[in-house]
This record gives structure tokens, C-alpha cells and sequence, in this order.
């Protein structure tokens, strides 16, 4: 399809704006390490960074959200996290650039994650990212893959949600954005499970690597 021009760009946090899994595979080996486990791989927790806190346990201990002691490693998970979140983790290269240049314009854009607001803030204050718009986990009754947020978001900006582009690393960041009536966009460099295939999702627009995201968007510069 034709690639039309967003007035914004609202992005997912975690594998599509920062690249925030190395701290949250430290905390994931972390929890490990306290269980007597040795430190898995980097990219086995990788690839599950996308599914949460939940998920990442899971990984770890082998522990459903149903199991006993679930709830008390995922918040030793979180913990240890919140203690560190922004020790390795960077916005993805090349779109670090971009940013500071689209920001720099005074050209709107947002974040919409999942993340809780209390993970978040210290993550973008300590990458010194100031969106127009920030929606967390807990700012709403709902999150993705509902649509509310990210017409919240778009309404915090002052545009129409087809007026933005919605850019995710996971199904539900797709579901949202095509429920939202905004173009969606998929990339495939973030933290994807291996049963996964992000161009089948149901999106406008895919981009396997940062560079091409990139590439796509500096073509709508002034």
C-alpha cells in the first residue's frame, strides 16, 4: 500500500522505541541466581521480554501465574528491576537519531505501552525522551490491545487517529492500532517469540530492520 503521511507517530516502549531488554534479562537472571538456577542465555529471554513480567517468570522458574510462588518472584522480578532500568538499555540505532531531528521539528509524537507508569518515567527521564504523550499500563481502565489508549493519545497530541502511525513489536501493538482506525506498523527487530511471525500480523506497513523503519520515515520530513 501507498505509504500516506502521519501528522504523529506513537510508538510501543519496550523492542520497538528502547531496547530495554538487557536490564530486564539482568533481573530475569537475577531472580534465577536467587533460586539457586544458573543465568540463562540472552536471547531465550529476549525474545520474551514483550510478554511481561508474568512471562518472564515463567521463563525463569518455570512457574505459571497460577503456581504458587508466581506472584512473589514476579515481584522480586520488578523489584530488581525498578533498581536498574535504565543501566544498558538505548533507543534503537538508528532511530535514536531520528528522534532528536522529528523532536527537534517540533513534529508530535507518543508512547503507549504496557509498561506501569512507574517503570516507565525513570526509563525516559534517564534516556532524556520527552513525548508529547505518554500512556502507561495503569493511566486507563484498559491497555493494549484495547484502543483507548492510543486514542488518548492522539487526542493529547491534537490530531485524528488516522492522521498517526502506531509502531509495535507484538500482535496486540497491531490489534490496537488497527482497532484505533490508525496505520499500523510492525517490526520485526524487537523481541519476538520464536512461534511468532510479525508479517503475519495484520498490519499496514512491516519493517524487519530499524534502518528501514528509518529509511521510511525520513522520507516524511519537510
Amino acid at each position: 500500500m501507498p505509504m500516506h503521511a502521519p501528522q504523529a507517530i506513537l510508538f510501543d516502549l519496550d523492542g520497538t522505541l528502547v531496547d530495554t531488554a538487557p536490564d530486564l534479562a539482568q533481573a530475569t537472571n537475577t531472580l534465577r541466581i536467587h533460586h539457586g538456577l544458573d543465568p540463562l542465555p540472552f536471547d531465550v529471554i529476549r525474545r520474551q521480554v514483550s510478554n511481561g513480567g508474568s512471562a518472564l517468570v515463567t521463563l525463569a522458574l518455570g512457574l505459571e501465574a497460577t503456581s504458587d510462588g508466581h506472584t512473589q518472584a514476579r515481584q522480586f522480578l520488578l523489584d530488581t528491576y525498578e533498581q536498574a532500568v535504565a543501566v544498558h538499555s538505548r533507543v534503537f540505532s538508528p532511530l535514536d537519531v531520528w528522534l532528536k531531528e522529528w523532536h527537534g521539528d517540533q513534529r508530535p509524537w507518543g508512547i503507549v505501552t504496557n509498561k506501569p507508569r512507574r517503570y516507565t518515567l525513570p526509563l525516559l527521564e534517564a534516556l532524556a525522551l520527552q513525548p508529547g504523550a505518554l500512556l502507561c499500563a495503569d493511566d486507563l481502565s484498559v491497555k493494549k490491545p484495547a484502543p483507548e489508549p492510543l486514542w488518548e493519545a492522539a487526542r493529547r497530541l491534537g490530531v485524528e487517529p488516522e492522521q498517526c502511525w502506531y509502531i509495535g513489536d507484538h500482535a496486540r501493538d497491531i490489534e490496537a492500532a488497527v482497532a484505533a482506525g490508525m496505520t499500523a506498523v510492525a517490526v520485526g527487530y524487537g523481541y519476538i517469540s520464536e512461534e511468532d511471525d510479525y508479517q503475519q500480523w495484520p498490519a499496514d506497513l512491516w519493517f524487519g530492520e530499524c534502518d528501514a523503519l528509518v529509511d521510511a520515515l525520513n522520507g516524511f520530513k519537510r
